[in-house]
C-alpha cells in the first residue's frame, strides 16, 4: 500500500508540472520521469495534452521514449536504439525493473537463464544483486531465490501500464472468471442441497433406531421375575424349593453316618 501510495503522489506531481511545459522543458521533465527510482507507471503522464503534443515535433522521440517506459522492455529498446534518445544510467535501471516486472505478468517461477538474456546480465552473481537490490529492496517485486534450480519464484510483482487494447481482454478474462464462479456456486449450493438432505435422512434413521431401542428395552422388561423373588426361587421351583434342598441333604448326612456306625459295630463282633 505504501508503494502505491507513493506512486499517486508522485504521478500526481509531475501530471501538474508536464501540464504548464513545453518543448525543451517537457522533454527534461520526460527524462526526470523515466529516471525515478519510484515511479513505475507512466499512464497518466502519457495522457497530458502538453505531452501529447510533442508527437510531431522534434522532441517526438521523448514521447516515443515515455510510451517505452509505459509498454516497453529492454529487449524493446535494443531493438529500436537508433530511433530513441539514448539512456542514462538510471533509465537502464528502471527499464530492467520494469521488464522483470513484464516477465512476471505471465510466469510465477522465472529462470535465471531467461533473466539473463532478457536483461542483458552477464552473470548469476549479478543478475541476483540486481534482483535482490534493484527489485526485491524497491518492493517491486517478492519472492525467493533458488540458486541450485537457477530460478526466482515470484510472489507478488507490481502491476504496469495497461496497453492499448489490453482493457477489452481484461474485461472478457474477468467475465469469463464470471461466468466460471456463477457455476461454481451453483455447484456448491446442489451438493449443500444434498447434504441437507442426507443429514435430514441419517437423523430420521437414528431417530427409528433408537424408537425401536426402546421399544425392545420395555417388553424385555414385561418378562422381568416380580420384585421379591430370587434366581434361587427358579431354579429350585416352588418357594420353599431352597429349604426342602437342605433338609434332603441333612438326611443323607444322617444315612451315612449310620451306614459307618453299624460298618464298625459289624467289624468288633468279628474280632
Amino acid at each position: 500500500m505504501e508503494i502505491e501510495q507513493k506512486q499517486a503522489q508522485l504521478i500526481d506531481h509531475f501530471v501538474k508540472q508536464a501540464s504548464t511545459l513545453q518543448g525543451s522543458s517537457l522533454a527534461s521533465l520526460i527524462v526526470q520521469v523515466t529516471s525515478h527510482n519510484s515511479l513505475f507507471a507512466f499512464s497518466e503522464i502519457l495522457a497530458v495534452p502538453n505531452v501529447l503534443q510533442l508527437q510531431g515535433t522534434e522532441y517526438a522521440i521523448y514521447i516515443d521514449m515515455l510510451r517505452l517506459f509505459a509498454h516497453g522492455t529492454w529487449s524493446d529498446y535494443k531493438s529500436n536504439a537508433s530511433l530513441l534518445p539514448p539512456l542514462v544510467p538510471d533509465q537502464i535501471i528502471k527499464l530492467k525493473q520494469l521488464t522483470v516486472l513484464s516477465l512476471a505478468e505471465t510466469n510465477k517461477v522465472l529462470s535465471y537463464d531467461q533473466l539473463l538474456e532478457q536483461l542483458d546480465l552477464s552473470n548469476v552473481r549479478e543478475l541476483e544483486d540486481f534482483l535482490i537490490n534493484e527489485c526485491m529492496y524497491m518492493g517491486i517485486i517478492r519472492g525467493k531465490l533458488d540458486h541450485l534450480k537457477r530460478s526466482v519464484e515470484v510472489q507478488f510483482a507490481a502491476g504496469r501500464d495497461l496497453k492499448p487494447g489490453q482493457l477489452g481482454n481484461i474485461i472478457d478474462t474477468l467475465t469469463d472468471w464470471l461466468a466460471t464462479t456463477d457455476n461454481v456456486l451453483v455447484t456448491i449450493e446442489e451438493k449443500i442441497k444434498w447434504a441437507d438432505k442426507k443429514c435430514e435422512l441419517n437423523a430420521t434413521h437414528q431417530k427409528e433406531v433408537k424408537d425401536r431401542v426402546e421399544e425392545v428395552k420395555k417388553s424385555l422388561g414385561h418378562d422381568r421375575p416380580p420384585r421379591g423373588y430370587r434366581v434361587e426361587d427358579f431354579m429350585l421351583g416352588e418357594h420353599g424349593g431352597l429349604m426342602d434342598y437342605e433338609e434332603d441333604r441333612t438326611r443323607m448326612k444322617s444315612l451315612f453316618l449310620q451306614k459307618k456306625v453299624a460298618k464298625v459295630l459289624k467289624v468288633q463282633e468279628i474280632r
